[in-house]
């Protein structure tokens, strides 16, 4: 078994590039998936969607909410545009 503590094993870690989060063109996207995009914590995406300024999701099923990629997308595009 590798010495996970060792020199050599922390800095292969650390040295590894994450992989890039893929963003579709059109679908849906689960809340893991959004929060991946969007930096902001569970907590505040849902206080966000209940004042109105986030996406509302959309329910498929009783256990199983998803965005559509291209609200996600007009969000992020109109946050970049607040900042400017």
């Amino acid at each position: 078994m590798p010495d996970i503590n060792s020199k050599a094993a922390v800095t292969a870690a650390i040295s590894e590039p994450t992989p890039a989060i893929r963003f579709p063109e059109t679908g849906f996207l689960r809340q893991p998936q959004v929060l991946a995009l969007v930096p902001i914590s569970k907590s505040n995406l849902w206080r966000r969607i209940q004042a109105r300024t986030f996406p509302e999701p959309l329910k498929l099923s009783q256990r199983v909410t998803v965005w559509r990629v291209e609200d996600i997308r007009r969000w992020i595009a109109e946050q970049g545009r607040q900042h400017e």
